[in-house]
């Protein structure tokens, strides 16, 4: 018996021997398959994000040589020796903080409206959606000169409407809210998936809130909200991202002021590495966004497990 069990044993790791090498061979094919995009990713991202943590411990601007200074670029913006820091700050979180949550409530509505079986909605679907195929430059500069304190149609609406004009863009206290309100005609992308998201819920579960003599808001309640909350779990985390990288708005419609009342992060990146060619603090301000994002994304992460309900998760317990 013992020579058939050696038998056995060695065509087993033969056997075990051709499977390891066949698979080595389709990594490898794979691999190689795969290596452009590999290398482009390497090269365009995983590179540039590691030179931008070690520039953010340099003192550099473009042609020179970087010099290592450690963390005096962070101690520098937490000192609030850059007068600019803080001031960002404060503008991004209260433009994220109100116009993300806003945003997608607002959105989630309409695509509810959207929803519904009437007359025309493809083209009213077409409408909500149009604002996101027009460049975002062409678009401020349209609603910049809309909303105009002094000879803008807006105010000028206002105006025939014996209403009280606002300074909109022109003014401190309302700059913010302008551009939250601008940022709601972006929102085209979010509807879509929420529509997508809804058109998938069940009939049959409307039905069954029908047969219990529930109404719409029960609907909405106990059927849309739930159904749709891995939706708006999406939205919500893309929203806030694109939220703390906002720059195309400011940039164009404000620069920033006035008072430096709409400065926000990224357009003050951007004036600190650019403008003032300081790239070694405008690498460390980066990596603060950088940080502030990924921690932001792992919190909403984490407090969704509770709150988002995905189909089919009891089975797979």
């Amino acid at each position: 018996m013992k020579p058939l069990a050696s038998v056995h044993e060695r065509e087993l790791k033969a056997e075990r021997g051709v499977r390891h090498k066949r698979k080595f061979g389709e990594l490898g094919l794979g691999l190689l398959f795969a290596s452009p995009v590999l290398l482009g990713y390497v090269i365009f991202v995983i590179v540039p994000i590691a030179a931008t943590f070690y520039l953010g411990f340099t003192s550099y601007s473009v042609g020179t040589v970087p010099k290592w200074i450690g963390f005096d670029n962070y101690a520098s913006l937490f000192s609030g020796a850059d007068p600019f820091f803080y001031p960002a700050v404060k503008a991004t979180v209260y433009y994220v903080g109100l116009s993300v949550p806003l945003g997608i409530i607002l959105s989630f509505f309409l695509a509810i409206l959207l929803n519904q079986q009437v007359a025309g909605k493809s083209f009213f679907r077409g409408v909500f959606y149009l604002p996101v195929i027009i460049p975002l430059a062409a678009s401020s500069m349209v609603w910049m000169w809309l909303l105009q304190p002094d000879f803008g149609i807006v105010n000028y609406a206002l105006d025939a409407l014996h209403l009280r004009a606002s300074r909109w863009l022109g003014d401190t206290t309302s700059v913010v809210p302008t551009l939250i309100l601008f940022s709601f005609w972006t929102l085209g992308n979010t509807i879509v998936i929420f529509l997508a998201g809804l058109q998938g819920i069940p009939a049959h579960l409307y039905e069954a809130i029908e047969l219990d003599g529930g109404n719409r808001l029960h609907k909405l309640i106990y059927i849309t909200i739930p159904m749709s909350s891995s939706i708006i779990f999406f939205n919500t985390v893309i929203a806030f991202i694109n939220g703390f990288q906002t720059f195309v708005q400011p940039a164009v419609m404000t620069q920033g002021g006035p008072n430096n009342a709409s400065l926000l992060y990224v357009l003050y990146l951007f004036n600190e590495g650019f403008k003032s060619s300081r790239m070694g603090s405008a690498s460390a301000i980066s990596v603060l966004l950088f940080l502030v994002i990924m921690l932001f994304t792992a919190a909403i992460f984490y407090f969704s497990k509770s709150l988002v309900y995905y189909e089919g998760k009891e089975e797979r317990r």
